[in-house]
């Protein structure tokens, strides 16, 4: 007699998930998809726009939970795809290296992430993207930004949960921090 073992990624049930939550960190990945131009040169940005569960506005960038079973190469393309539109064409790197690590915690000033729900643990990508992106899901718009833009206080302030920050720390890893 032999057992069937589940192949499948899957995932926690909602309670689960909440009782999860409480009790371990979560893996994340955090995505900031870019334009370049024909040299490598981070030329655009993109930020989604999203509204959040307090109903506030807010600039955010790809980010999503890594499945059981799941690869992060796989994660990442999920949520690019589930964020950006199916024809975005993310060119995720042959060896795929996080530019940082963020560690998000429901205490505020911990670090500079924040996330009232949980512990996560998030694996940070620059990602180029060359298709046509059109927002998906829970998001409302994407915005292509300079990386100067992207950098304003404006556009910063519009940003939650540290995501500001990664942009800064995106930026200043491809040498387009002004």
């Amino acid at each position: 007699m032999t057992e069937k073992t589940e192949t499948t990624p899957g995932w926690l049930s909602p309670e689960e998930l909440e009782s999860v939550r409480g009790q371990l960190p979560i893996l994340y990945v955090d995505a900031v998809p870019v334009r370049v131009d024909d040299t490598g040169v981070v030329t655009r940005v993109g930020l989604l726009l999203r509204i959040l569960s307090d109903g506030t506005v807010s600039r955010a960038l790809v980010s999503g939970r890594v499945l059981h079973h799941e690869r992060i190469r796989d994660a990442l393309l999920r949520h690019l795809e589930k964020d950006l539109g199916p024809v975005a064409l993310p060119r995720i790197p042959a060896s795929p290296q996080p530019f940082t690590v963020a560690e998000y915690f429901p205490t505020p000033g911990v670090t500079p992430y924040h996330d009232p729900r949980q512990h996560a643990v998030s694996l940070a990508y620059i990602v180029p993207v060359a298709g046509d992106c059109r927002p998906r899901q829970d998001a409302l718009d994407l915005e292509w930004f300079t990386p100067e833009d992207a950098l304003s206080p404006s556009v910063q302030q519009e940003m939650s949960g540290g995501h500001g920050v990664l942009v800064k720390q995106a930026l200043a890893h491809v040498g387009r921090l002004p």
